[in-house]
């Protein structure tokens, strides 16, 4: 999918004599008008797109809010009021901003989903995974340390708990902690820290993410019957059969977004956060952001003592290892079989897979306390059972439905109503190679 020879023709003659010296715009013909797609891509896949312009909202309106806002614990709280207040749309930009995070981060839960669900990582796609796991972990590093620049009491205490757990790690766990807070304690040296590496870490997500188009664009894009493409009539132009289904899902996204941000901007963040810091006064419930809660039920989830690893120690190496578990995803997964469409029992374990992330994420919004605790527990180890156990087994024990011959065989069949089923006795397609 990624070969073939370019069909991009410069209609002037300025066109030509730029083509010859710097062939931007074959590249972007070649890559967004007539690169060739699978033709039975699904709304599933228009999240890439989405992504990609979220992260553009978030860097165009975080540059605008950087120039207003004071890098000061004694500024801070005050300058975010301001913008707000005195900023010509200043509020829009900062909710705007507050609220694109969340929906980034909804974006992204839905395109890993998917990558899970359709065998997005297996050969060859490996390496396009893996930096899609780095986007991932740049992101999260980002938009903790954005949560803290507003300076109120969610962003002083979440960064005080979070900061402390990494004084568990033997021998570099004190420098890492006081590396990041520029001293002994969260204070103003944090602060500056924390709003350089969050005006600096988009950037480099967005230099990750041309690597990780670039990867697809060599590679070639996945589909829901995980076949690969074998002739012409498999694909269709990018432009306008992909462009015109990514439109519409930004549509629909942005509406869903604007609803947020005009209706209900303060829905997904914490009230204590409109509270100046105060070092001196603790919340009765410290939680991070929505979207780091699963992770901090994992890591509430370890109260016991693992041998020579103390509990605190365990559940941060715990909170890490879930992150580090997906990175090696492409080898966990033994099926030939790409795509969940065709394996009933990786489906079923899946869906519940996702069922407990979600849970996972409301027992992060619980207190550490009563039966929330055994709860977290079991839901870590299924968490970590399904990369470890499910994921490698399956591939040994299960028996695939019968898969197409082709992608335009697949769509044949679901436009006719039919489905390909299993006969008895038949075994899985050679068609699975990786």
């Amino acid at each position: 999918m990624s070969g073939g020879h370019s069909t991009y023709s410069p209609k002037t003659g300025i066109g030509r004599w730029f083509d010859a010296r710097l062939p931007l715009p074959r590249l972007v013909h070649d890559s967004f008008v007539s690169y060739p797609v699978p033709r039975n891509l699904n709304y599933a896949y228009t999240f890439g797109g989405i992504l990609s312009l979220m992260l553009a909202v978030q860097i165009v309106t975080g540059i605008v809010l950087a120039m207003h806002y004071a890098a000061s614990t004694e500024l801070a709280f005050g300058s975010v009021e301001k913008i707000m207040r005195d900023v010509n749309s200043g509020w829009l930009l900062r909710y705007l901003h507050a609220n694109g995070a969340s929906m980034f981060f909804i974006a992204v839960y839905i395109h890993i989903f998917r990558g899970l669900y359709y065998g997005s990582y297996k050969a060859p796609r490996e390496l396009l995974w893996i930096l899609g796991c780095i986007i991932y972990l740049l992101m999260m590093a980002t938009a903790f340390m954005g949560y803290v620049l507003p300076w109120g009491q969610m962003s002083f205490w979440g960064a005080t708990v979070i900061t402390g757990f990494f004084t568990a790690i033997p021998l570099v766990g004190e420098w890492i902690q006081q590396l990041l807070l520029g001293g002994f304690a969260v204070d103003n040296p944090t602060l500056n820290r924390f709003f350089s590496l969050h005006y600096l870490l988009p950037f480099m997500i967005a230099g990750v993410v041309v690597l990780h188009v670039w990867a697809l664009h060599v590679t070639g894009q996945t589909n829901p019957t995980g076949i690969e493409v074998k002739s012409k009539t498999d694909t269709v132009a990018f432009t306008p059969y992909a462009t015109i289904k990514d439109g519409f899902a930004m549509i629909v996204f942005l509406l869903v977004f604007a609803y947020f941000v005009f209706y209900i901007p303060n829905y997904l963040g914490h009230a204590d956060n409109y509270i100046p810091a105060n070092p001196l006064v603790t919340p009765s419930h410290i939680v991070p952001e929505w979207y780091f809660l699963p992770f901090y039920a994992i890591l509430r989830a370890i109260t016991f003592n693992i041998g020579p690893i103390d509990s605190k120690l365990g559940g941060v190496l715990a909170m890490f290892g879930a992150i580090a578990v997906l990175f090696v995803v492409p080898w966990l997964d033994t099926s030939k079989v790409r795509s969940a469409v065709y394996r009933p029992w990786y489906k079923l374990f899946f869906w519940l897979f996702v069922i407990n992330a979600i849970f996972l994420g409301w027992l992060g919004s619980r207190p550490a306390e009563g039966w929330y605790i055994p709860a977290m527990q079991v839901s870590t180890l299924f968490y970590f059972a399904f990369f470890l156990i499910v994921m490698p087994l399956l591939g040994l024990i299960e028996t695939p439905r019968r898969l197409p011959n082709s992608i335009t065989e697949a769509v044949l069949e679901k436009n006719k109503g039919g489905a390909a089923v299993q006969p008895a006795g038949a075994t899985a397609s050679p068609e699975t190679k990786g």
